[in-house]
């Protein structure tokens, strides 16, 4: 099946990395899990960023990619974008990887999330973050004191929202009243939530109120020790939580060259106090370390050691790569 890539049944990735050696894939391997790609917002000078953008989901979506995500900048907004693209390509899941929710209410988020589902078949999995101290506070002037409760009352507010079209929340952070009129959009199911958790709070509220993780640098270490047993424990007596892991991948036969610029891109990341506790984690100093980097064969085998450590969906990344690589990267990832 393509896009897809092997994964171990039960990870317990201390053990099973061993299993891993200079011939690929240990013969553990025996679970699918689909991968995906993030779709890089379009280049300043396009003539059209929409266009642009509906052009390479379809170079993407016809080499056999699973899914295919969106992360919300400052100008494309994504929930419309995956909107426009799922009503172009069918069957392939969309994703946001992820929306920021600070800017947005919950009623208002829950009215663009229930549009874009019913447009595109209910294929949407809601990818949600808190974003960061310095983009929140000094970007939008908002405060960013106590993420962890904020998300967690957001949440409140929000998935009666998507489930019921009603919201009653009046929260130390949050107030969402629907007050007996319906926020209801006909043909829109409730999406799965994703939030992007990497620390211990925010890893409770995903496992104990939303349906899973969506991660950005986290390398197979860190998803197998801390990701997965923490998530796992918060989700007790629930559906099993998803594990959307996020990294930036580059086939390539010139691998110095591509960690290199891959250090240049990925630097901002490295100051940012909830990834820096990843890398260190993992043990590597730099966000260029955790980068999927080489041939079809090493790429291959890394991704095997992210499903081995508990991935249930990789998302690729393809910021690094140079316009021949992203070809290559996507004809490969769509061969899985």
């Amino acid at each position: 099946m393509a896009g897809w890539v092997r994964r171990r049944t039960a990870p317990a990735y201390a053990a099973y990395a061993r299993q891993f050696d200079s011939s690929g894939f240990s013969n553990y391997l025996s679970v699918m899990i689909p991968i995906g790609l993030t779709l890089e917002l379009s280049a300043p000078d396009v003539p059209n960023a929409v266009d642009d953008l509906i052009g390479r989901a379809h170079r993407a979506a016809g080499a056999g990619l699973a899914s295919l995500w969106l992360g919300q900048g400052y100008g494309l907004d994504a929930l419309t974008a995956l909107a426009l693209i799922g009503r172009e390509i069918p069957a392939i899941t969309l994703g946001t990887a992820v929306t920021i929710v600070p800017p947005r209410h919950p009623i208002a988020l829950s009215s663009q999330v229930q549009t874009t589902q019913a447009a595109i078949g209910g294929r949407l999995r809601l990818g949600l973050g808190v974003g960061h101290r310095a983009s929140v506070e000094q970007r939008y002037g908002l405060p960013f004191d106590r993420p962890a409760l904020r998300l967690r009352e957001y949440l409140a507010a929000l998935l009666p929202l998507l489930r019921e079209g009603a919201a009653d929340v009046r929260g130390e952070t949050v107030t969402a009243v629907t007050g007996g009129v319906s926020a209801r959009v006909p043909g829109a199911t409730p999406p799965p939530v994703l939030l992007a958790a990497l620390g211990p709070a925010m890893l409770r509220v995903a496992g104990e109120v939303a349906d899973g993780t969506v991660t950005w640098l986290a390398g197979p270490r860190t998803i197998g020790e801390h990701i997965v047993p923490a998530i796992t424990r918060a989700a007790a007596g629930r559906p099993a939580p998803e594990i959307v892991v996020g990294l930036p991948v580059c086939v390539t036969d010139h691998p110095d060259e591509v960690r290199e610029r891959a250090a240049e891109t990925l630097a901002l990341f490295g100051t940012v106090p909830s990834y820096q506790a990843m890398l260190d984690r993992e043990g590597v100093r730099s966000p260029a370390e955790v980068a999927i980097i080489g041939d079809e064969r090493q790429v291959e085998r890394e991704l095997g050691r992210l499903a081995a450590a508990g991935a249930t969906h990789l998302l690729a990344n393809l910021q690094i790569a140079g316009a021949a690589e992203w070809a290559r990267t996507v004809e490969l990832l769509g061969s899985l």
